[in-house]
């Protein structure tokens, strides 16, 4: 199919031919014909992605920013903390007054406060080229031009897993990366037990690129082959229609407690395998003594979880008994552990798929977060691809990533994280390229008081989000779609030249152009740029690649052979099941790089650090903010479908989902009902947080008691001067907390909350979002 929509921009010429490009979402080629950007999926994606719809409409758009602009009570009373940001006045600058301004700042914090009062914000996710990487950019010129910066550590999408993982099971990227694949579901699995479901909106993006989308097929084929698929959820679309799949509706945030359950089923009937548990694991004894009630009074049963859950008993109990002798794979979805006590449902998910002696088989035992990107799942490339060297970073601070408010409201206090007790750092300047921590971000209100406290907020930023409104310098940057790079995944074979595809818009200059300029004037310029420039730093890069492949025997092109083709297809290593396969076989010779070298049913380490909200084994722990009569129901804060995080919310596909202009919520026809809610309504979600505005989409899909919201909706406050603003787009992280999942990893909590719902009968207020301020 070819994609023909966008802007008319007679300024650029037509390109007669298709030129490769890739994207997060997608591997493509396009052109301009007629003034039109015209796109192409992949010809050998079996399942392309709908965002790159977003671009034609997107290039142009309004809502991009055109020339450097600084606040203007930053131009006018200098550095400091201040309220005004996000409803104050820009005033546009040349670049070079703006990045003299901005190098005499550097300079000002740097010799001041040092490196250590510089925050590094970055999500990573601003370009699938490896080169104009905002991510790595920005920090290769923190770090070779200050000395360093204070960073952040672990992501918003597995703060809780990533901490936890290696305590009890084995290191992060092995367990998710090189663990159980989609082939081998395909060709193994006799049931799938997906808590969380695995939504396709989630795995048809990857942080590099995708040259394939393989997930429905893949269930598809599964599910003809007899392959057994339970979604266990609150919502019906986290598995895809192919999948055959049986809905278990859940209560949102009780997954361990049904765990607990089937496993007590297990164990109580002489299910459970034994011999794995003697030869794989370390503490069962005690754990089992909790799970049977006899250190707390309380078996852990199906009597007792089902009215948590809300599922009924007999039907744990059935679930339990299909599990057992077959070859199961029990699946956990990030979104069970973005959520307060997130570590626990990782853990218990483990400990079950253990208990049924899985682990290690193909298609079988324990696939944390499958589904959840598009490169879980799929082979490694077995050569490295290109990547940006960001040198040595000299400050050691860091924080968890979702602890950002907390680090600028609150310089200088202690808190907890993975065992140790830790101090905030006093940032005077944040400097953020690639990311938007209005989407990220929890408590969006609060967010607003923690950049308020900064000296200053510096921003590279294609478009007019949120966290460019509240930023003192606003540099702006071109898209991956108005330059050149290299696009590739650690696990996609598929090696892409981008090539430039349009003129950048007004004055955006790339990303590295404007580090190049600030280290020149910071007297950095030749440890940032190495005497290179763009097209340099490609050729240096691809060599690395190039030199693997010749190293194995294979065909290794030159830059310029592979510049003018359609890309470069790499090997792949085998899909043997990594570190978990090979624990299996020799538990002995292949210990798990766990404390014990087993599976960690209790862990000594984490016992040892003494904290409550995440004690020695997996145990079901009460939310502390449940559904009450003010706020009844349950806000899932989920991924939305038609754009990546908040990326080009203001292209095409994503505008089109909207309903008056609005994110669209759902809600089941009973919790309408009884609110007097109609299809298509305006609704008002509101908790003691905040509130947003949403249209309404009536479903029996989501479970009553629940409504969702999915994030991204740039945020767009009524009235930016009130403290808490209304926001009249629909971004549900007004509404979510702001706490950590518990001591252990501080992990973000944004996907659940409870509110309020009301239908909206006041005059709508108007979407001012896409407007330049």
């Amino acid at each position: 199919m070819t994609m023909k929509t966008g802007m008319r921009v007679p300024e650029m010429q037509d390109m007669p031919v298709f030129l490769p490009h890739t994207a997060h979402w997608g591997v493509f080629s396009a052109r301009m014909h007629n003034g039109l950007l015209e796109v192409r999926p992949h010809p050998g994606d079996p399942d392309p992605n709908h965002i790159l719809d977003n671009f034609p409409t997107a290039l142009r758009h309004r809502a991009r920013i055109a020339q450097p602009m600084v606040r203007r009570g930053w131009l006018e009373h200098g550095p400091g903390p201040d309220g005004r940001r996000g409803r104050d006045e820009f005033v546009p600058l040349s670049w070079d007054a703006a990045l003299d301004l901005l190098g005499a700042e550097l300079a000002r914090v740097r010799d001041a406060h040092g490196p250590g009062a510089v925050f590094g914000g970055s999500y990573g996710w601003s370009s699938a080229g490896r080169f104009h990487h905002a991510q790595s950019q920005v920090h290769r010129f923190l770090n070779t031009s200050l000395g360093g910066y204070v960073r952040s550590v672990n992501s918003y999408s597995s703060g809780a897993s990533s901490v936890l993982l290696p305590h009890i099971l084995g290191e992060y990227e092995d367990l998710t990366k090189g663990n159980v694949s989609w082939a081998q579901i395909e060709a193994h699995s006799d049931i799938v037990l997906a808590f969380g479901g695995m939504a396709l909106k989630n795995s048809m993006v990857a942080g590099g690129s995708v040259s394939q989308h393989i997930e429905r097929g893949a269930m598809a084929r599964a599910h003809r082959r007899g392959c057994e698929f339970v979604l266990v959820g609150p919502l019906r679309e986290d598995l895809p229609t192919e999948a055959g799949a049986e809905w278990l509706s859940t209560v949102p945030g009780t997954d361990t407690a049904l765990m607990l359950a089937l496993l007590h089923t297990l164990v109580l009937e002489g299910l459970q395998d034994q011999d794995f548990l003697d030869r794989c694991t370390v503490g069962w004894p005690v754990f089992a003594q909790y799970l049977l009630g006899e250190t707390d009074g309380q078996p852990k049963n199906a009597a007792w979880a089902a009215p948590i859950c809300g599922v009924a008993a007999e039907a744990i109990i059935a679930l339990a008994r299909r599990l057992a002798g077959r070859r199961a794979l029990i699946v956990v979805a990030h979104s069970l552990q973005r959520a307060e006590h997130g570590e626990q449902p990782v853990w218990m998910a483990a400990v079950l798929a253990a208990a049924l002696g899985q682990l290690g088989l193909p298609g079988g035992g324990y696939a944390y977060a499958l589904g959840a990107i598009a490169y879980y799942g799929r082979r490694a490339n077995a050569v490295p691809i290109p990547t940006l060297p960001q040198g040595r970073n000299t400050v050691r601070d860091f924080i968890p990533v979702a602890r950002i408010a907390d680090m600028l409201l609150h310089p200088g206090t202690a808190y907890r994280y993975n065992g140790q007790t830790r101090t905030y750092p006093d940032i005077k300047l944040v400097y953020w390229a690639g990311g938007n921590p209005f989407h990220h971000h929890q408590d969006l209100n609060r967010l607003r008081r923690a950049f308020a406290q900064v000296d200053t907020l510096v921003v590279h930023e294609l478009g007019w989000t949120a966290t460019a409104r509240h930023a003192d310098i606003v540099l702006p940057c071109t898209m991956s779609l108005e330059r050149e790079d290299i696009g590739g995944s650690s696990h996609d074979p598929l090696l892409v030249p981008m090539h430039k595809l349009a003129e950048p818009f007004g004055q955006a200059r790339d990303d590295y152009d404007i580090f190049a300029g600030l280290a020149e004037r910071l007297g950095t310029q030749a440890a940032f740029t190495e005497g290179r420039t763009s097209q340099q730093w490609l050729r240096h890069m691809y060599r690395r690649t190039q030199t693997a492949l010749a190293d194995m025997g294979l065909p290794a092109p030159d830059y310029d052979a592979f510049w003018h083709s359609e890309g470069l297809t790499l090997p792949q290593s085998p899909d043997d099941g990594g570190q978990l396969r090979r624990f299996r076989a020799d538990p002995v010779a292949h210990k798990l790089p766990t404390p014990s070298g087993k599976v960690e049913i209790v862990s000594a380490t984490i016992a040892g650090f003494g904290d409550a909200d995440c004690p020695a084994h997996p145990v079901w722990l009460e939310p502390t903010e449940p559904p009450s009569a003010a706020t009844p129901l349950i806000l899932v804060a989920n991924q939305p479908a038609t754009r990546l995080h908040s990326q080009l919310d203001f292209g095409g596909h994503s505008t089109a989902s909207k309903q008056r202009g609005r994110e669209v919520a759902s809600m089941h026809p009973q919790d309408a009902a009884a609110r007097g809610i109609g299809q298509g309504d305006i609704i008002r979600l509101f908790n003691p947080r905040g509130a947003c505005l949403a249209a309404v989409r009536i479903t029996d899909g989501v479970r009553a008691g629940v409504v969702q919201l999915p994030t991204g909706a740039w945020y767009d406050p009524e009235d930016p001067a009130e403290e808490m603003p209304m926001c009249v787009h629909g971004n549900p992280n007004v509404l979510t907390r702001d706490i950590g999942t518990s001591s252990l990893a501080q992990g973000c909590t944004g996907q659940l909350t409870v509110v309020q719902v009301e239908r909206f009968t006041g005059n709508l207020p108007p979407i001012k979002a896409f407007d330049p301020p």
